[in-house]
C-alpha cells in the first residue's frame, strides 16, 4: 500500500473527483459512503440488529468480536466526538486509547478524506441506538495485548491520505479511491505476512479469508481478470454475476449484497478502470494433495441426482443465469476452496432483480461424497483434475465462516 500512495504523491487532493450520489441513488452522502464501505456486514452479527456489532471473526491469533457502532450511549459509539471518530478510522486508535486489532481494515480507511470520515459519521450517528454489549475478544497471550498495535502500526498502516496521481485520468483516480480507501478491497484480496499486515509486493494476488478464498484480481490474463472484458467485470460488481465467469459467493456476494450493488455506474466503471491497471501476479493458490483418485463416477451420480436440475447437464443453468457454472473460478480452482464451501453452506445474493440462493448439503451427504461431486464439477466444467480431499471437505466444515 505504500507503494501505491507514493506513485499518488504530488496533486492536491481538492481534484478528486466527487460523487454524484444524490440525485442517482436516493441516499445522502453519508449513507452510501458507508454503504460504499461496507460497514455492515462487519458489525451486523447473524441474525443480529444492523450495526449492533457482535459478528465473530477467525483469526490466527483468536476470535475477534466486532464492536456496536451504533449511536448507543453505553454500548455503542454514542457521544464520539469528531476527532475520537476519524481516530479510529484513520489510526486505528478508538476513543480512551484504545488500539483496534486489524479485522477492522483501518489501513485503507486510513486513505479516506477526512470530509468522507465525518459525513459517515454523521450517517451513522443518525441511526437508532442499539443496546447491545459485545462479547469480549478472545485472542491468545501476547496477541490479547493492546499494546502490540503501536508497533504493527508502525509497521502496516501508512496513517497517510489518499493523493489522486496527476497522470492518471479522472476516472482513475475515483476508481482508485472507491476500491483502495472506501471499497478496501485489498483486505480480503491480498496475501497477509506473519503479523498479518498486507503483503503490498502481491496486492489483488488472492488470498484465503475465513475459509474462502479471495481470488486473484489483478490484470493477469490467466490467474486473474485481466482477461475479462470491462463490461464483464462491472456486471459482476454490481450484480454478483457475469456470463462466462460464474456468480459470487461467500464473503465476495455479501460485499455486493450489502455494498458493490449499491454504487453508482459511474463508480463502478472507476472502478474497472482501476483494477484492469493493477500489475499482473501470478496465480496464488496451490491444489491441494490428492490423497486417492477421485472418484469422479460416484460424483456424477451425485451431479445428476440433486445438482443437475438448476445447473443442467452441461453446466448453463436453468432457472437463473446465476446457476451457471461454465468460467466460474470456483470449478477451475482444482482445491475446490469455494466450490467445496458452496456445497457445505449454500450460497446466497440479493440483486436487483431478487434474491439468488442454492442449498447447502452439509447434513445431506457424507464428506466422501461431497469430495466426489466436487471433483467431478471441476473435471467437468473446470476442465481440469480436482484435488478436493475428504479430509479437506471434513476440514472445511469446522473452519468455514457461512
Amino acid at each position: 500500500m505504500r507503494a501505491l500512495i507514493a506513485a499518488m504523491a504530488g496533486v492536491a487532493l481538492a481534484t478528486l473527483p466527487q460523487l454524484g450520489f444524490a440525485a442517482e441513488t436516493g441516499m445522502g452522502k453519508g449513507e452510501y459512503l458507508a454503504r460504499a464501505a461496507d460497514c455492515v456486514a462487519c458489525h451486523t452479527a447473524p441474525g443480529g440488529q444492523p450495526f449492533a456489532g457482535g459478528r465473530a471473526f477467525q483469526t490466527p491469533f483468536g476470535v475477534i468480536y466486532s464492536p456496536n457502532i451504533t449511536p448507543d450511549a453505553k454500548t455503542g459509539i454514542g457521544g464520539y466526538s469528531d476527532e475520537e471518530f476519524i481516530s479510529a478510522l484513520q489510526k486505528g486508535v478508538a476513543r480512551g486509547g484504545k488500539h483496534l486489532y486489524p479485522a477492522m481494515p483501518y489501513s485503507s480507511y486510513t486513505l479516506m478524506t477526512r470530509e468522507d470520515v465525518l459525513a459517515v459519521k454523521a450517517y451513522i450517528m443518525g441511526l437508532a441506538p442499539v443496546s447491545n454489549q459485545v462479547a469480549e475478544d478472545k485472542l491468545k497471550f501476547p496477541y490479547n495485548q493492546r499494546a502490540l498495535m503501536i508497533g504493527w502500526n508502525m509497521i502496516n498502516n501508512s496513517d497517510h491520505r489518499f493523493e489522486p496521481d496527476a497522470k492518471q485520468s479522472a476516472e482513475w483516480n475515483r476508481g482508485a479511491y472507491v476500491t483502495e480507501a472506501l471499497g478496501h478491497c485489498q483486505q480480503c484480496h491480498t496475501p497477509r505476512n506473519f503479523m498479518q499486515g498486507l503483503k503490498s509486493s502481491s496486492a489483488y494476488a488472492g488470498a484465503p479469508i475465513q475459509g474462502w478464498n479471495a481470488y486473484n484480481i489483478t490484470s493477469d490474463k490467466t490467474a486473474g481478470i485481466g482477461g475479462w472484458s470491462d463490461a464483464d467485470l462491472a456486471s459482476y460488481l454490481s450484480t454478483g454475476h457475469a456470463d462466462g465467469h460464474g456468480s459470487a459467493s461467500g464473503p465476495m456476494a455479501e460485499a455486493i449484497e450489502n455494498s458493490l450493488r449499491y454504487l453508482t455506474p459511474d463508480d463502478i466503471k472507476a472502478m474497472v478502470t482501476y483494477l484492469k491497471t493493477v500489475p499482473p501476479q501470478p496465480g496464488n493458490a496451490a491444489p491441494a494433495p490428492v490423497s486417492a483418485k477421485p472418484d469422479i463416477a460416484l460424483g456424477g451420480k451425485i451431479f445428476e441426482e440433486a445438482c443437475q436440475s438448476c445447473h443442467r447437464a452441461n453446466g448453463t443453468g436453468s432457472a437463473t443465469p446465476y446457476a451457471a457454472l461454465l468460467g466460474s473460478p470456483s470449478v477451475t480452482d482444482p482445491s475446490g476452496t469455494n466450490l467445496v464451501a458452496v456445497l457445505l453452506y449454500g450460497s446466497h445474493i440479493d440483486t436487483a432483480t431478487g434474491a439468488k440462493a442454492m442449498p447447502g448439503f452439509a447434513h445431506g451427504y457424507t464428506d466422501v461424497e461431497l469430495a466426489a461431486v466436487a471433483n467431478y464439477t471441476i473435471a467437468q466444467f473446470g476442465k481440469g483434475t480436482g484435488a478436493v480431499t475428504r479430509e479437506a471437505v471434513a476440514k472445511a466444515r469446522s473452519t468455514v465462516t457461512d
